[in-house]
């Protein structure tokens, strides 16, 4: 499933003969900000990040996190990566995820892809309600939330827990 966000294509994960996205993906996970942000993600190799890559794929067919890499809509070079995980369709829930690579922060890229998978999740997928979790201390990540419309549900020492609810969607990116 391929989306256009904008500025943006929306593309899934890869390492095939045409493009390989795992060099992208280690130098991602190496960086100072991702590994204090998603410290329980080791992907420091290319088998690692195979890994990765085989992990999303087999999520998608399991209907279980929905993930795709922000490229550049121009030369596809890995931008970041936005997501739905812990889908439950049943239910119409799942939680919103984001990381981005160092020099495609700040450019509001992350905000304007994020919108467009949290639009897909609420008109293909019919959910109902999505959540997104952030540290605490992690301000770019809450802007993200705040830009897209979430209310804080919770705030404490280790974090917030923000939700939501179709129809009451900001999407409109920043």
């Amino acid at each position: 499933m391929e989306i256009n966000a904008g500025k943006y294509y929306l593309r899934a994960l890869r390492d095939d003969a045409r493009i390989d996205d795992r060099p992208a993906i280690i130098a991602g996970f190496a960086d100072p900000e991702s590994k204090r942000w998603l410290p329980h993600l080791d992907v420091s190799d290319l088998e690692r990040a195979g890994a990765y890559i085989a992990r999303r794929r087999a999520a998608w067919a399991d209907e279980t996190r929905f993930s795709w890499v922000v490229a550049d809509p121009l030369t596809g070079e890995f931008l970041g990566e936005v997501l739905l995980k812990e889908v439950d369709l049943e239910h119409g829930t799942a939680e919103a995820g984001c990381w981005a690579l160092p020099a495609a922060r700040g450019k509001g890229m992350t905000t304007e892809a994020l919108g467009a998978v949290i639009r897909f999740g609420f008109g293909a997928l019919g959910l109902r309600e999505i959540t997104y979790k952030h540290y605490a201390g992690n301000v770019a990540s809450r802007r993200v939330a705040e830009k897209l419309g979430f209310s804080l549900v919770r705030d404490t020492d280790e974090g917030a827990l923000l939700i939501l609810r179709n129809g009451t969607s900001g999407t409109g990116g920043g």
